[in-house]
């Protein structure tokens, strides 16, 4: 009996000891982490939606809230003079989580373009989506009203061949985005200027 209340208190002490060990590593590798994610993977999106911006979307990213979501969104000034936002959305695909940034318009409510930031779909077949610029050009200039939906759903994308599943996500977080934006356009304009 004695033995196993010895075994007990020390896989007590060890469980908590590598509890907080990894609670001490996760906190203080919070920012760096999340830096890495800015530069490596929203960063790259950005510039590709945003390729001439009289600001920094980057710097000037803010928060907007709402009941019971938190957005991170990224502010654009265009060449025109008309603001733009971007900001991130995801889809399931046939691997997981495939994220999505979208960049709208704000004073014409149309898509500026939209990027694939992650994803973990299979090489050369459903990682096409983050490589094919005619996949997501498709989104370019696209209204609010637009069903983000593929073609074989009766909606307006076509999807990439052998990859459909990965289109169909990529489509979900389209449409999410249009969603999340009519939602939140009052709150991200508010926060604008």
């Amino acid at each position: 009996m004695r033995e196993m209340i010895n075994m007990i208190v020390v896989l007590t002490v060890l469980t908590t000891f590598s509890g907080g060990l990894l609670a001490a590593v996760k906190s203080k590798t919070e920012v760096q982490i999340e830096n890495q994610v800015l530069k490596f993977q929203k960063a790259p999106a950005i510039k590709g939606i945003f390729p001439e911006t009289t600001n920094d979307p980057l710097a000037e990213r803010f928060n907007v809230k709402n009941e019971n979501m938190e957005l991170q969104v990224f502010p654009g000034k265009l060449p025109d003079g008309s603001k733009a936002v971007a900001f991130e959305t995801s889809g399931t695909g046939f691997g997981g989580a495939v994220g999505l940034m979208v960049g709208i318009n704000l004073d014409k409510d149309t898509i500026i373009g939209v990027r694939v930031t992650t994803h973990s779909e299979t090489p050369g077949i459903g990682s096409r989506a983050k490589d094919d610029p005619a996949f997501v050009s498709q989104f370019s200039g696209k209204g609010m009203d637009t069903n983000f939906g593929v073609k074989a759903d009766g909606g307006a994308i076509d999807a990439m061949s052998g990859a459909t599943v990965t289109s169909k996500a990529v489509s979900l977080a389209a449409t999410q985005a249009k969603e999340i934006y009519q939602k939140l356009k009052p709150e991200i304009v508010k926060q604008m200027n």
